[in-house]
């Protein structure tokens, strides 16, 4: 040992020891301390356990380099290559990998095409972000006529598809690209659908041509409103030429309908990632294998909202158009970003298709109780619609759109897309759960530091929304489908306070409340302003169907007399006096009548029948005060109630005269039964 002096004033002895025990070197510090009076310092090479002295051994945990020459290789290795594909033998598939890779992109490219170029544009499959494309690329020329005009300037260009993108893909595309996207506290996306905060039905229009003149609904209070096809295929071009000018589109390839003998392929391109997770929510998503066997879509939705049509188009009174084309089995949406059009729009499309396959569409939610019993729940909005079709002692089939066939009934969607103003976790418990990592939120309110959304906050609009997948909904059906209905539930939020909280209904009754659609609201309460006003809506949902009310309400009677469901008409609004005297009928009741309904105990129920309409009303049901079952007996001022019941009836009957110069069925006798099944006086 020898004392050495290092520069600074550090003397250290130094201590070696032979090879032989590990040559161990030894620095320890003298008298003389280091400045700032640090410890000792004692340095180590590993020691032999076996030594004597025992001495600690320093763990080496150092880990081999990454396998990256740059950055750019190092996030190549941080995603794991996804296999695209199921397994396709031979015997199943005669085509390669590339082969059907190639094979799909020449379908989206063909969707693409502008007709006036007869070519479809130049694509690629993968972010544009990403330095290399994830497959071949294909060129328009490869799998189209030769163009009969110059080549353009987008002819140059490719254009990337973006595939059928997971949710977390979605995320990232939308938060780096789209102003206004946020991750929400409880992992939602939170977007803005522009300056439309709602659907546009005066700007929705349905090619008129000579099978569609004949088909749909057209004139006074038809949602129809007829553009010729000539102009369709200038806001059709208008729509590609947009998208095709883009760097990169949203393609999704997707169901409608959980049956499968009538399921529909539909595909959307977007170019927005909103759009793209919204219809990943709400449409049936795919498995991989159903993918590969894809093929040609059975209707096309072109969503160019960002672009505007333009005014001096024929048929155009606003910068919105959203166009439907029967004939071509397409749809083309500009001049709004609300992502509600493509639900809707999907919706008035399989109230066109089904109906030819005798199948009945259906705007109604449905559940199904532990024992197979289904019913259906039709309602405007404030009728408690998915409130009571949302129950947790039943299987939720849907909420919003099904289809009822030979087979039973089905959901046309694969999510729900929920009204969120004022929504809570004690009011609506399976929704306010359901908005989680996947979910989009549509023109919400939150807190900018902690992402907390404040769904009482009206500043952006009071249409607020929630799109989900339904296997967010605990109680969920998967597959969304069910036997026959039991029951069919028509509710009505009646603000002149004369309907009775539950009656049963003939058959003829049915069909007469199905078509006429009745709600009654409160209208201008913030000016002072308590008289209600009624709204109808044929078969619920006026502003979807294409086919005269009367058609689907002939459906309806037919499936229901075949498989013997009941009707029912249930007033979730007033009772004891009108808006302003009477008081809501508790909801407490009214879920004790579902449950009867739902039961079977209530058709054993006595019962008597009202004037006017001429309800059957039961005289008790268990939980529910008798004395409110019978509107004349619980409004104090007998008079008053009989003048608001004629009323009520009036109204009724006038909005019934635009229906009754459409036959329904064969003869006269069905129309001439539904008629007689109106209010009567």
């Amino acid at each position: 040992m020898r004392a050495v002096t290092f520069a600074g004033g550090f003397e250290f002895e130094v201590e070696m020891e032979s090879a032989g025990n590990g040559g161990v070197f030894s620095f320890r510090n003298s008298s003389v301390k280091a400045r700032q009076g640090l410890a000792r310092i004692q340095t180590h090479k590993k020691i032999d356990e076996d030594a004597e002295d025992g001495g600690e051994i320093c763990h080496d945990d150092s880990t081999p380099p990454v396998r990256a020459q740059s950055l750019d290789e190092l996030h190549s290795l941080q995603r794991k290559k996804s296999a695209p594909t199921t397994p396709i033998t031979a015997a199943r598939s005669p085509f390669s990998e590339e082969q059907r890779q190639r094979l799909q992109l020449q379908s989206i490219s063909a969707s693409l095409a502008s007709l006036t170029r007869e070519t479809g544009p130049n694509v690629v499959k993968g972010d544009p972000a990403r330095t290399r494309p994830e497959t071949p690329r294909l060129s328009a020329a490869s799998h189209h006529l030769a163009p009969t005009f110059n080549i353009s300037d987008s002819g140059l260009k490719f254009t990337h598809i973006l595939y059928n993108l997971s949710p977390a893909e979605l995320y990232e595309q939308a938060i780096k690209y789209e102003k206004g996207s946020f991750i929400t506290a409880s992992g939602a996306l939170a977007t803005l659908s522009g300056a439309r905060t709602g659907r546009s039905p005066r700007d929705k229009r349905v090619v008129k041509d000579e099978i569609t003149a004949e088909e749909l609904w057209w004139g006074k209070g038809s949602p129809n409103i007829e553009m010729d096809e000539h102009t369709f295929m200038v806001n059709r071009e208008r729509a590609v030429d947009y998208l095709c000018s883009l760097e990169k589109v949203y393609v999704n390839d997707q169901f409608l309908n959980w049956d499968p003998e009538h399921r529909i392929k539909v595909r959307i391109v977007s170019a927005r990632a909103y759009h793209s997770l919204f219809m990943h929510n709400m449409c049936i998503r795919p498995s991989p294998e159903e993918l590969e066997n894809f093929g040609t879509p059975d209707f096309t939705i072109y969503n160019a909202g960002q672009f505007p049509c333009n005014r001096y188009t024929h048929y155009m009174t606003s910068s919105t158009s959203v166009d439907l084309n029967l004939d071509r089995r397409e749809m083309v949406i500009l001049g709004t970003q609300y992502a509600g059009e493509m639900k809707k729009g999907l919706f008035s499309v399989m109230h066109y298709l089904m109906p030819k396959r005798q199948v009945l569409s259906l705007h109604s939610g449905c559940n199904m109780g532990k024992d197979g019993d289904v019913a259906l729940f039709f309602g405007l909005s404030g009728t408690g619609k998915t409130t009571l079709s949302t129950d947790q002692n039943r299987y939720l089939i849907g909420d919003d759109e099904h289809c009822w066939s030979e087979n039973g009934v089905s959901n046309i969607e694969g999510g729900c897309y929920a009204k969120c103003i004022d929504l809570s976790g004690e009011k609506e418990p399976d929704i306010w759960n359901a908005i989680k990592f996947g979910t989009v939120l549509e023109n919400v309110v939150f807190d900018e530091h902690t992402r907390e959304v404040d769904y009482t906050d009206k500043s952006v609009t009071e249409n607020t929304r929630a799109a989900y997948p339904i296997e967010f909904i605990p109680n969920a059906k998967i597959p969304c489908v069910g036997p026959h209905p039991k029951n069919v539930i028509l509710l009505a939020c009646d603000a002149f306070g004369v309907l009775p909280p539950v009656s049963k209904l003939s058959l003829a009754q049915t069909m007469y409340h199905f078509i006429s659609g009745y709600t009654a609201l409160v209208a201008g309460t913030e000016d002072g302003i308590k008289e209600p006003t009624a709204t109808f809506s044929a078969c619920f949902g006026a502003a979807f169907i294409m086919l005269h009310p009367t058609k689907y309400a002939a459906m309806l009677a037919e499936k229901m007399q075949k498989h013997g469901a009941t009707g029912w008409l249930v007033n979730t609004g007033w009772t004891g006096g009108s808006y302003g005297s009477g008081s809501r009928i508790k909801l407490a009741y009214t879920r004790k009548i579902i449950d009867a309904i739902h039961s079977g105990v209530l058709l054993q129920a006595n019962y008597t029948t009202t004037n006017v309409f001429g309800l059957e009303i039961p005289t008790e049901v268990e939980g529910v005060p008798s004395e409110i079952l019978d509107p004349a007996n619980s409004w104090p001022d007998k008079n008053a109630h009989k003048e608001t019941l004629l009323k009520l009836g009036g109204l009724f009957r006038k909005n019934f005269e635009g229906f009754l110069s459409h036959k329904i069925g064969s003869g006269d006798e069905l129309t001439d039964e539904i008629l007689a099944a109106g209010p009567n006086f």
